[in-house]
């Protein structure tokens, strides 16, 4: 009979749903099947539902409880909190039958024996029967406790988690989705604590929890107890790691961003304390809370378990994970799992494209923070500080509205559903608010710090999350649109067609695309955006004398261990994000191509620029990478590239050379690229040639001796050709990359490159904007036409329509 009540973890598993919930379920699946794989999940005992239905038996509760829910005016939010208050107190007035606490107490003993204690300080945490009820999909239905230690505060905290069955989210959530309060039953897991607060924890996906994207686990992580991640209380620091170049033993650590760890939960003082919230010491704010080494142990620990669930339930399983690091030991531990259940159930063959058009909107914005989904919504701001009876009293939160606050919490629920969309002060993307936000496919800015401030009730504004990683907040409604495409119905081309892309926070969104690889991928985007200041600002910021420069440079580092190594891992993080993206296709990676002026406008650039009367034709692109003033600068870029490919394993980086005026200086710029490791043909580095000089067409037989490919840039090659400046109004009218002159030239190219056997494509939206031009492109037999992303559908469907006629 005993064992009705209490089994221990290692002996329950996936088939033990109905007696132990999903969560205990899974712990226990993991315990006895994923430890030989070197995965550590902390012991524990499980308190079954038979327990739970005693409890409730034995003190008579199942119709009052059932009075009280059918009572609530459901479309009445003080109405749902009075009666989940008036169940739940029943819950924790009532008593345990002597022999059920016994057997608690019993089995603490013997889990405080086994870790050598008197009373050992253990989790005690709740789980729903049915696997996609709360335990599963969403988020925090039931209650945690941490850090409990001694007989009558584990009993306590039990009852407490038997009475968190119904809180109010969990009440309002069944009722929404047309469960019986009660055929579910609760079971709780006793677990030892992991002394992760004096170490650190958080969540991880085995996947990226925006667009779905499969090949990345997604870790955010921060010091102390997990609590301060899943509420949402700080913005933790994120690590993005590339599953295939992993398995294949590369450090494939894509993407790494720091949080503000401004606050830790650590345990209690004394026994009426059992946690505390304390501030992080600023030194540890400026640094990552986890070393490299420990987010490839957590991201290699995630995909085993994901591949474990796969082959369970014989289908793709990814996977949300909670780890923790514990600080006496440093050894790691997996302390929750639960299938990810917002994008495994996603009818796949679709693409929906949400877009601003309006070029002014930079002046409109009013608040950014963290991007959860990729929608856009306008509505009316409604700021909510709590959900205190006194504060909500005389309150409106209308259909609509969208929710300000300054983080939400499981209790918000209720509010959260009337919401389209939700803007928070604190949180990161696996918080709360960002989880139930993804849940109900509501558009979320999360973390944006004040945004409680910069905002008023009543305002209108727009919330767009189709713009990257970062989410905005404009003034007004601003007009967007919405496109959705049927991937299933695209023709199929014969000439390869690829993206350009700029901003890694975007790539995992477009890799859902038809595409044959990247064309185009700049590296001005992510120095502009990621990094900010003139490379040799960074390396010689110190011999300059300007303290301003030297401090903002030291705020911008923070994280990194010097200046060089700042440049090198933010330039291989971009570019490494956008080659996972379309891995195993080619991605071709231009070299840094500012001209004069634009590097000037960099940190630090003042101090490194010239003057150019026409920066366009000037210092640019090849003629800088070797010049003894920019070289080394130009190494940090190598450097960055070398990462990418080799410790990453990214070898689908293609390396392409723009503004080379002579074969001469394209073998200097091949020379210095071989001083910084990098070396046409070692480790199947391939070599492109931007063709945008007359030049470059006149002596391309040249040129291709010491290539693998060309790639077309259409718009400097017009006005090249034509010798006009494309940004001047008064010849404005005779810029067209279909002019006679022009297509000769294009023409001339393919013709060479084919004889000479290497590859020929073109990047720039002519073929998109002009089907008669793309018609000329196919006919020539150009290999590739790589476009944007929002042309991609329509410059397929023109090629279809055109190759149908060749």
């Amino acid at each position: 009979m005993e064992q009705q009540y209490i089994l221990p973890l290692g002996r329950v598993g996936i088939g033990d749903i109905p007696l132990v919930g999903g969560k205990n379920a899974s712990l226990g699946e993991m315990l006895q099947h994923l430890t030989s794989l070197g995965i550590r999940i902390p012991d524990g005992f499980v308190i079954t539902t038979h327990a739970y239905n005693e409890f409730i038996a034995h003190n008579n509760l199942i119709n009052r409880i059932k009075d009280l829910v059918s009572e609530i005016n459901f479309d009445d939010v003080e109405s749902l909190r009075r009666a989940g208050l008036s169940i739940r107190n029943l819950v924790r007035n009532a008593r345990f039958p002597a022999h059920l606490s016994q057997l608690i107490i019993d089995a603490y003993g013997g889990l405080s024996a086994q870790y050598g204690q008197d009373i050992t300080d253990v989790a005690v945490r709740s789980s729903a029967t049915a696997e996609d009820l709360p335990d599963a999909s969403f988020a925090g239905q039931q209650e945690t406790y941490l850090n409990v230690r001694g007989p009558a505060a584990l009993v306590d905290a039990v009852r407490n988690c038997f009475a968190s069955l119904f809180t109010d989210r969990a009440i309002s959530y069944r009722e929404n989705f047309g469960y019986d309060h009660f055929t579910v039953g609760l079971s709780v897991c006793v677990q030892k604590m992991v002394r992760s607060d004096l170490g650190t924890s958080g969540v991880a996906f085995s996947l990226d929890t925006e667009s779905g994207f499969k090949d990345v686990v997604v870790i955010n992580g921060s010091y102390g107890l997990g609590e301060m991640v899943v509420q949402g209380a700080v913005s933790p620091d994120e690590y993005v790691v590339f599953k295939p170049t992993l398995a294949l033993g590369h450090a494939a650590l894509i993407e790494k961003k720091l949080g503000v760890k401004d606050r830790m939960m650590v345990y209690g003082d004394d026994a009426d304390e059992r946690v505390r919230i304390i501030p992080t010491e600023k030194a540890s704010q400026q640094r990552f809370c986890l070393d490299d080494a420990m987010a490839l142990t957590i991201a290699d620990w995630v995909v085993k378990i994901e591949k474990y669930y796969s082959n369970l339930k014989q289908a793709w399983t990814p996977m949300d994970v909670e780890w923790a690091v514990d600080g006496m030991s440093r050894e790691l531990f997996i302390v929750q799992a639960r299938p990810e259940t917002i994008h495994s159930r996603r009818i796949p063959g679709k693409f929906v494209d949400y877009a601003i058009r309006d070029e002014s909107r930079a002046e409109k914005l009013l608040v950014k923070g963290i991007a959860v989904g990729d929608k856009i919504v306008s509505g009316k701001v409604n700021i909510l500080y709590s959900l205190d009876k006194r504060v909500l009293e005389g309150h409106e939160f209308k259909e609509g509205d969208v929710l300000v606050t300054d983080m939400t919490d499981p209790d918000w629920e209720p509010i959260m559903k009337k919401a389209s969309a939700i803007v928070t002060n604190k949180g990161g993307r696996t918080c709360h608010a960002a989880i139930v936000a993804r849940e109900m496919g509501l558009p979320a800015v999360v973390g944006c710090g004040n945004a409680t401030e910069l905002l008023q009730s009543g305002q209108l504004v727009t919330v767009s999350c189709a713009e990257g990683d970062v989410g905005l907040v404009y003034q007004g409604e601003i007009p967007f649109t919405r496109e959705e495409y049927d991937l299933d119905v695209l023709p199929e081309v014969k000439t390869n067609v690829m993206l350009n892309v700029a901003s890694p926070s975007l790539a995992f969104q477009f890799a859902h695309l038809p595409n044959k690889g990247v064309g185009l991928a700049r590296e001005e985007f992510i120095i502009n955006n990621y990094i900010q200041a003139h490379p040799l600002a960074l390396l010689r910021h110190r011999d300059i004398g300007d303290a301003d420069l030297s401090a903002k440079i030291g705020t911008l580092i923070a994280g990194y261990q010097h200046e060089e190594d700042f440049f090198v891992n933010k330039l291989a993080c971009g570019v490494a994000k956008i080659a996972a993206s379309f891995y195993p296709n080619k991605v071709i990676v231009r070299f840094s191509d500012f001209k004069s002026n634009e590097y000037y406008n960099l940190l630090g650039g003042k101090y490194f620029e010239p003057k150019e009367e026409n920066p366009m034709i000037g210092w640019r692109g090849a003629s800088r990478y070797y010049s003894e003033s920019y070289k080394a600068a130009f190494g940090l870029e190598c450097k960055a590239i070398r990462k990418a490919r080799e410790e990453m394993g990214l070898s689908n980086i293609v390396l392409m050379v723009p503004f080379c005026r002579t074969v001469e200086e394209l073998q200097k710029v091949q020379d210095t690229m071989a001083e910084y490791g990098l070396k046409r043909g070692e480790n199947g580095l391939e070599l492109y040639l931007m063709a945008e000089l007359p030049s470059n067409v006149i002596l391309a037989d040249a040129f291709a001796q010491h290539i693998d490919g060309f790639s077309i840039g259409s718009n400097d090659l017009t006005q090249l050709t034509l010798g006009l400046d494309r940004d001047s109004s008064l010849v404005a009218n005779l810029y067209d990359e279909r002019n006679p002159a022009v297509k000769e030239m294009i023409r001339m190219l393919i013709r060479t490159a084919k004889q000479r056997g290497v590859k020929v494509g073109i990047c720039g939206q002519g073929p998109s904007d002009y089907p008669d031009f793309a018609k000329f492109l196919v006919e020539e037999g150009i290999d590739s036409i790589s476009v944007t992303p929002d042309s991609v559908f329509k410059t397929i469907n023109a090629i279809a329509a055109i190759e149908g006629q060749v």
